[in-house]
């Protein structure tokens, strides 16, 4: 598995976040990860760390965004933005694997295929900001 399709399964998984109380994020990982039938033993455990790391996160990754976000809150954004805005601002502040270059153009090309027309170009100016 390619890094690129790792992070949208973090994607899809952080995405639930959204539609999903607290309680039942637990349950959303295990049921998420059953699906990942393909990904061997070490794929699976980055993912799903990579998932609680940001998850733990999310407090101090949307306090970024909200401040760096002109006329936008977290709470405005669509949920697909929302979502590729926090997995690249995870990956550019708390991430020293992943250089901001790459965490930037990966979280516009994911807007591209998941997002709307201009999702990529607001992807790309939130981050701008915050990078």
């Amino acid at each position: 598995m390619t890094r690129r399709e790792i992070r949208e399964l973090i994607f899809k998984m952080v995405f639930r976040v959204e539609f999903h109380d607290e309680e039942e994020i637990p349950q959303q990982l295990r049921l998420f990860m059953d699906t990942l039938e393909s990904a061997s033993d070490e794929e699976r455990t980055y993912i799903e760390h990579k998932v609680q790391e940001i998850l733990a996160h999310l407090d101090e990754i949307d306090a970024i965004i909200d401040s760096s976000a002109q006329n936008w809150k977290t709470s405005r954004m669509a949920k697909v933005e929302l979502t590729l805005i926090r997995l690249a601002v995870y990956e550019i502040r708390f991430d020293d694997d992943i250089p901001t270059g790459v965490a930037i153009n990966e979280a516009v090309e994911l807007a591209k295929a998941y997002g709307e027309e201009n999702s990529a170009s607001f992807v790309n100016g939130v981050l701008a900001r915050i990078a």
